[in-house]
């Protein structure tokens, strides 16, 4: 009889359990194949739960602390996912303590660093190497109209772009927080474009001050109509913001997500001037 591995249940982005975005956890997925990852993933319908193997021989990082991970949503694999890999961090770090972790996704190579901080664990991943790239005239027109977002609603100092730092997110920018509260989208249209752009969500930002933000996440793609927090997009993000200078090269940026659903997150990204890859960091807590 082949035994279930435990599944676990932690938070990201927020010390509540009731906040941030949960994800589940198996920290021992050695004997499960796709299909039940998937199973496992679609049974408890989060925006995408992680697993953990063994790594390969040569990840580095010290022995016990070095991990292959899988993602999944409810519907598919995706190649990588910040939330999920803070929730992973944080539980790890109650099991073998704080420290440095090193994480072999599909993405690449992702360090993470776990910290308890008065109490309350925090986990800070860097990102791999992102890119940021344009959007065809043809693709905004169709993410406007599966959206239900007029031209004018645009912040024109947030240039659509298509950003990538694990995982591919188109950003929009709204001109008002009214724009970006009022989110009811045609899901199956806006699937059917991400899918054909290959992004993982679309990810609508506000600007509310030079380094604060708030961003929601539609994910239709994941089979969710809205992501909580996205710690993957927070990082395409941050290379978004400066790729266009929106941002001085040595930054921390918070992005606030998911208050519009019930569930407030708080993600740091922070940049460093000569390094291209973006740290994005969190609490993160056990759903009991």
């Amino acid at each position: 009889m082949t035994t279930q591995p435990a599944v676990l249940r932690y938070t990201a982005f927020s010390t509540d359990p009731e906040g941030g975005n949960p994800a589940g956890v198996v920290l021992d997925a050695a004997g499960l194949g796709d299909d039940a990852m998937l199973a496992i993933a679609a049974g408890l319908g989060y925006s995408e739960s992680a697993f953990l193997t063994s790594p390969p021989a040569d990840l580095g990082g010290e022995p016990g602390r070095a991990f292959t991970i899988r993602y999944f949503s409810p519907k598919a694999e995706v190649p990588f996912c910040g939330h999920a890999t803070v929730a992973t961090a944080v539980a790890l770090g109650e099991r073998i303590g704080p420290g440095d972790l090193v994480f072999a996704t599909r993405a690449g190579t992702v360090p993470v660093s776990v910290r308890e901080e008065a109490g309350v664990m925090r986990a800070i991943l860097t990102t791999v190497e992102p890119r940021v790239e344009g959007v065809a005239d043809a693709d905004l027109a169709e993410a406007l109209a599966a959206l239900d977002w007029p031209a004018g609603d645009l912040d024109t100092t947030l240039p659509p772009r298509i950003a990538f730092a694990g995982a591919r997110h188109l950003v929009l920018g709204a001109a008002t927080r009214e724009r970006l509260a009022d989110l009811a989208y045609d899901f199956a249209r806006l699937e059917a474009l991400m899918h054909r752009l290959d992004l993982t969500t679309v990810q609508l930002v506000w600007r509310e001050s030079p380094t604060v933000f708030h961003v929601r996440d539609p994910f239709p793609v994941g089979g969710v109509v809205e992501d909580p927090a996205t710690g993957a997009a927070a990082g395409a993000f941050g290379a978004y913001a400066r790729e266009l200078g929106l941002v001085p090269g040595a930054s921390v940026l918070t992005l606030h997500q998911g208050a519009d659903m019930g569930r407030p997150s708080l993600i740091t990204v922070e940049l460093r001037e000569g390094d291209a890859r973006v740290r994005v960091s969190g609490a993160g807590t056990r759903i009991v």
